[in-house]
Formats: C-alpha cells, structure tokens, sequence
C-alpha cells in the first residue's frame, strides 16, 4: 500500500542542566526502523547529562501497534534507559493504549500517565517533581 504512513514524529529539547523532554507523535505500525532513528536521537540528547531526567509527551492517537521486532526494540530502549525516564505522558483514545501506558511503567523509573487530550498531559508534564 503506497500511501501508508508509519513512524515518529520526533521533537527532543532540553529544559535544564539534566532534564529533557521528548515529545512524540506516534503514527500506523512502528516498525525497527523507527527505532534505529529514534534511539541515537534520544541518546545525542542525554549526552553528557550526568543524571538525565526524560520526560516524555506521546501522542499515540494513530498508532496502531507495532511489528514484533519494534516491540523488542521498545522493551530493549526500557531496560536500557528505563531508570532515566522520569514522566510519561501518553495521549490516545482507545482501550489498549491506556493498558499500554500502565505496563509501560514497569520498564521506567518514573511515573506514566494516560490522557486523552494534550492540554492536561502536558500540564502535568511541566507539573515539578
């Protein structure tokens, strides 16, 4: 199918010394190679940071799961930096994607929240911690 759209949108910014927010739009089935771009982006950004705090906003609205390989990637991409995620706020409207958000937080040190509008998430976001 041509006109199939899969992948991130991809936005990263540091907001101090340690922290970093990610902000991401998530479309179709992720696939590995979506994994391949979005790791190396992630880790430039931390670089350097002795104690990285990572807050994430991700728009999961179009995603519509992902293929075996790009699960194992975003299991892989827990573990390693699981500990460094300190907010997770995940944006969608179906059922499966609020039970994602709950078992995402057993792979991250932090806390995940699920919303279904971007005001709220990102104001819990920017809430401290």
């Amino acid at each position: 199918m041509s006109d199939y759209h899969h992948g991130f949108s991809v936005s990263i910014e540091r907001t101090g010394n340690q922290r970093v927010l990610l902000t991401m739009h998530a479309r179709g089935k992720l696939e590995h190679e979506d994994y391949e771009t979005l790791v190396p982006m992630l880790e430039t950004a931390i670089a350097g940071m002795e104690q990285p705090k990572i807050d994430v906003l991700m728009d999961v609205r179009e995603l519509e799961g992902w293929e075996i390989r790009a699960a194992w990637d975003d299991l892989k991409l827990g573990v390693k930096h699981g500990r460094k995620f300190n907010k997770v706020a995940m944006v969608g409207s179906k059922a499966w994607q609020e039970t994602a958000a709950k078992i995402g937080t057993w792979f991250i040190g932090g806390e995940a929240r699920f919303f279904e509008d971007k005001a709220p998430a990102l104001a819990w976001l920017k809430e401290t911690s």
